[in-house]
């Protein structure tokens, strides 16, 4: 693959920096990205095929991301994290999601809707109980919002809490849950039947009454781990409950997850974009290389315009976040278009790759599998259109 990739009239380099973004990355970034760069092509690039068709996800690996310190990068160094900017952070889910999204979304999890909640919202002592041990990877993290019948609305959560003497008790059901049955600490949202609001918790999974099954059909993300959540007269304490009160806890902790899957999804696109000009290059087709016809070309073309956009889009709200303009619509438009452009691209290089593009020896497939995912959780595109079309009407249309 590299081989026929330095044949390529653009490096990989320059196919994955059209527009010369490299100058503006600080030096501690592009270190942070470079070693990320190397844990991917190292561990997971050779053995992802198969983890993905075997629906695995390798336990060892939650401790090598905390080795590598990808895990809450963002948070201070004296809860575990690197103190690192967003646009570090940003770099990490775009490195690792060239590899797989199954393998960012377990880092988007832990750092955004585990680690950052227990931060943001959690007592000192649930930081130091928790956040050391989520940033090495000792301790699994898993987020607690969606439902059964409460996805896209999640103010119609089902999912139960009252106060009982000087504890709490939750009753209810989670779907969807990356590392779910993994998980040590599970950060769980629900509705109180004292005050009607909805409160978060940082659940001990191992409280009686919690249990985690697996999601064994899943014909995306195989390579994570994905769990229905039974909670049945869980008992928690006030010292478990987080500082927050409304559905803006919970929506905050999305809102840093979209803006990782903004760059990370730009990982998988250029992932295909790479492999579809190699392939079409070494591919002969009527005595030439198929990189030579002009269909392919222009798919080619539109691959990389989608994506260069998509660079420019995230490394600009990465800027804005990092000064505290990331508003919510302006997310939703990074996390709409770009996974819109790395899903374009990821069917575009499956079907250049022709026959070849159904097989996991090569990547297309997966990542526009996994991809189709990726445009659903965390908001699907849908709701990210009708956000900012409120955005520009005034008028809500949901």
């Amino acid at each position: 693959m590299a081989t026929v990739a330095d044949r390529l009239g653009l490096s990989k380099a320059q196919l994955g920096d059209f527009y010369d973004l490299e100058p503006l990355y600080a030096p501690e970034e592009k270190l942070i990205r470079d070693s990320v760069r190397e844990f991917v092509k190292a561990e997971i690039l050779p053995h992802i095929g198969e983890w993905w068709q075997e629906g695995y996800f390798p336990p060892e690996l939650p401790k090598k991301f905390g080795e590598l310190g990808v895990l809450g990068a963002t948070l201070p160094e004296e809860y575990g994290g690197l103190g690192a900017s967003y646009t570090a952070y940003g770099l990490i889910n775009r490195e690792i999601e060239y590899g797989d999204a199954g393998m960012r979304s377990f880092v988007s999890v832990q750092s955004s809707l585990v680690m950052y909640p227990l931060y943001t919202y959690g007592s000192e002592a649930l930081r130091q109980k928790w956040l050391p041990r989520l940033a090495t990877g000792e301790v699994i993290g898993c987020f607690g919002l969606t439902e059964p019948d409460a996805g896209s609305d999640p103010g119609s959560m089902q999912t139960r809490v009252k106060k009982v003497g000087n504890n709490y008790v939750i009753n209810g059901v989670k779907r969807w849950i990356t590392s779910g049955s993994r998980a040590q600490v599970a950060i769980i949202w629900a509705k109180s039947e004292d005050d009607g609001k909805v409160h978060g918790f940082a659940l001990d999974t191992s409280t009686p009454g919690f249990k985690a099954v697996d999601i064994k059909t899943k014909a995306s993300m195989r390579a994570s781990v994905t769990s229905e959540l039974y909670l049945d007269e869980v008992v928690v304490t006030e010292t478990d409950k987080l500082n927050v009160v409304g559905l803006k806890g919970a929506l905050s902790c999305l809102n840093q997850a979209r803006f990782g899957i903004a760059w990370g999804v730009l990982g998988a696109g250029f992932y295909c974009l790479e492999e579809a000009a190699a392939y079409a290059e070494d591919r002969p087709i009527f005595g030439v290389p198929l990189a030579s016809k002009q269909m392919i070309q222009m798919r080619l073309a539109d691959m990389l315009a989608d994506l260069t956009k998509g660079s420019l889009l995230a490394f600009q709200l990465a800027k804005l976040k990092e000064q505290g303009k990331d508003t919510p619509p302006r997310v939703s438009l990074a996390k709409r278009d770009n996974v819109r452009a790395a899903l374009q691209a990821a069917r575009a290089a499956r079907d250049i790759l022709g026959g070849n593009g159904i097989t996991t020896e090569y990547g297309a497939i997966r990542h526009m599998l996994n991809l189709e995912t990726v445009a659903t959780y965390e908001g699907t595109d849908t709701v990210h259109t009708l956000i900012l079309g409120r955005t520009i009407t005034g008028h809500n249309a949901f």
